[in-house]
């Protein structure tokens, strides 16, 4: 089974990216799945289900989000419908959506994390060893986006599902890290896959309203950078059927003009 993970997609030179680049990189590389972090789709903090239906269009399987979820009030009736968006699994119970969805033999499961987030969500270590209790035995390959601020809690998570998870792939904090590996017991892990956003940014912001905000300390409304060059950030793992191990992972980049 070869899956293909692409990080934070950053508002219209995001989706844009992913409509040009998708189509073909699928092919090339005979992805089955394809999982995307959506939750800055439109302009950049939240989706909306027409931003959404972008990527579905073009290839993108299932949609994955994290702290943005709610931003946009217009996507909560479709997180109860038949779109394949996903909200954290570790949200108090009660809230709208789904944290996992299962796709023949593969489940991809949404988390947060809570190290250096204001909000209070539940124990996404806990919340796994009972989600990975509760799924029907069939299920082989289950893929994790974990969307988190700190290092050591992504690293933290990818050792204690090893082995028992295909891959854990860390979202939010939109800068790729090196570290991609198969973990001794066959989990696919990184700490951070990356953002799909404007290259000339910061983390996919405009450069002048992100400098002035910390010279001034005085709140500004962030906008999505207008760069047409735009930076593609993705994970490629290959994971054994039969056994639900990774056996390869392998970080894809490409830099194209929009």
């Amino acid at each position: 089974m070869k899956i293909l993970a692409i990080g934070d997609i950053i508002g219209k030179p995001g989706r844009d990216a992913v409509k040009a680049v998708l189509p073909d990189l699928k092919r090339e590389i005979g992805a089955n799945l394809v999982v995307a972090n959506g939750e800055n789709l439109a302009g950049g903090i939240g989706l909306t289900s027409s931003t959404a239906d972008e990527l579905l269009t073009c290839g993108v399987d299932v949609i994955t989000s994290g702290n943005h979820i709610w931003a946009q009030k217009e996507i909560f009736p479709f997180l109860d419908g038949g779109m394949p968006i996903l909200r954290p699994y570790n949200y108090p119970p009660g809230v709208p959506g789904k944290g996992y969805l299962t796709l023949g033999s593969v489940a991809v499961v949404n988390l947060i994390g809570r190290t250096f987030f204001v909000a209070s969500y539940d124990d996404p270590f806990r919340g796994m060893d009972k989600l990975l209790s509760d799924l029907p035995h069939e299920i082989k390959i289950v893929i994790v986006d974990f969307h988190a601020e700190a290092t050591s809690e992504k690293m933290a998570l990818g050792r204690y599902l090893d082995g028992r998870v295909s891959a854990v792939l860390g979202t939010h904090t939109h800068v790729g890290t090196i570290d991609a590996q198969v973990l001794p017991g066959g989990t696919a892990f990184v700490t951070d896959i990356g953002m799909t956003g404007p290259l000339n940014s910061i983390i996919g912001d405009d450069n002048q309203i992100v400098i002035q905000r910390f010279l001034t300390q005085i709140p500004q409304r962030l906008t999505v950078a207008t760069e047409h060059r735009v930076i593609f950030n993705a994970i490629f793992v290959d994971v054994d059927e039969s056994s639900g191990h990774a056996t390869s992972i392998e970080r894809l980049q490409r830099t194209i003009d929009v």
